[in-house]
């Protein structure tokens, strides 16, 4: 399994976005400042993940929405519009 991860800076308001095969090692390393390109953006919150078979899918979903913009606002949609209703 392979996720494509969105995380907000608590510090900045920025989101960033991620994709791996073991995501809670991966949040630990964002968390804890083991990567360089979010170490100084911290702390964090995640907003949210979504999984995928292979890992050329969720590298090619993490290429677009980095690449445009409006993919960034539709994939944070989705996270939204997935979820269930509260109780």
């Amino acid at each position: 399994m392979f996720y494509v991860y969105v995380l907000r800076s608590l510090k900045d308001n920025k989101y960033y976005f991620g994709q791996t095969n073991n995501l809670d090692n991966r949040l630990k390393q964002h968390f804890y400042g083991k990567v360089l390109s979010t170490k100084s953006r911290r702390p964090f919150k995640v907003v949210g993940y979504k999984t995928y078979e292979t890992r050329s899918e969720s590298m090619w979903v993490e290429h677009n929405i980095k690449k445009h913009g409006d993919k960034k606002k539709q994939f944070i949609d989705s996270l939204f519009n997935e979820r269930p209703p509260a109780p």
